[in-house]
């Protein structure tokens, strides 16, 4: 202490303390003005990632129940034309519109496989629908679309609706789209294949399935439904 006190040390320490204080000065200032920025820019970047992900993602409306099945004619990818009186079971009728790249068809893939060949042994019939613009995304072309179900082994027939008609009909909005028909093809269905969205759950409970179950059983869905989520349709460019 009387060293610090010695007249020949205070200036040496007064500078020191001022050099001091001018770094911390510098400090305080370059946060103040760098804080801000990146807080910006992550602000910015959450901002560009929500709606990109609005831009990709769509749910699906709630059912409405009692609507009538469209027909339709469409070629598959055994090459055989499929009609809506071809692909129904005697008590009922499962529609998917699917496609080959979208992450939330492929998390559940075999689910889907699953799911038909179990509802085929109740009267319920299935097909599935691709109405994306190949041009948009080469994997789903008709080519790899034949492909998938051969690697997949589908039990349905894989049908393209190149115009988009059909998907417009029905009011598809997302790949994967279900509608769950009676065996008077009347909607009962509109709901999520299960919980397992992108990730396997391969423990979630299966409510598309149970749902068609009881429509074979009674013509009658379930009142409470989740929408399905996914990737949304891409539609054709206008020209």
């Amino acid at each position: 202490l009387l060293a610090l006190l010695d007249p020949d040390n205070i200036g040496f320490i007064v500078a020191w303390v001022g050099v001091g204080a001018i770094f911390a000065g510098l400090i305080f200032a370059v946060s103040v003005v760098s804080i801000p920025m990146i807080l910006h820019r992550q602000t910015d970047a959450i901002t560009a990632g929500l709606t990109s992900l609005r831009l990709v993602l769509t749910q699906t409306p709630v059912c409405d129940f009692g609507t009538a099945a469209i027909d339709f004619t469409l070629p598959g990818v055994d090459g055989r034309e499929w009609s809506l009186e071809a692909c129904r079971g005697e008590n009922g009728l499962l529609v998917m519109f699917i496609c080959n790249h979208c992450p939330y068809v492929k998390a559940v893939i075999e689910k889907l496989v699953r799911d038909a060949r179990d509802l085929a042994p109740l009267g319920v019939g299935t097909v599935a629908i691709m109405s994306n613009d190949p041009a948009e995304y080469a994997e789903d072309s008709f080519d790899n679309m034949k492909q998938v179900a051969k690697e997949k082994g589908f039990p349905f027939p894989y049908v393209f609706d190149e115009t988009q008609d059909v998907a417009k009909a029905y009011g598809a909005v997302c790949t994967p789209d279900f509608f769950g028909f009676n065996a008077r093809l009347e909607l009962q269905y509109r709901g999520r294949l299960d919980a397992s969205g992108r990730s396997a759950m391969p423990e979630a409970k299966r409510e598309l399935f149970e749902a068609m179950r009881e429509i074979s059983k009674t013509g009658k869905g379930p009142k409470d439904q989740v929408p399905s989520i996914g990737c949304s349709i891409k539609w054709r460019k206008a020209a």
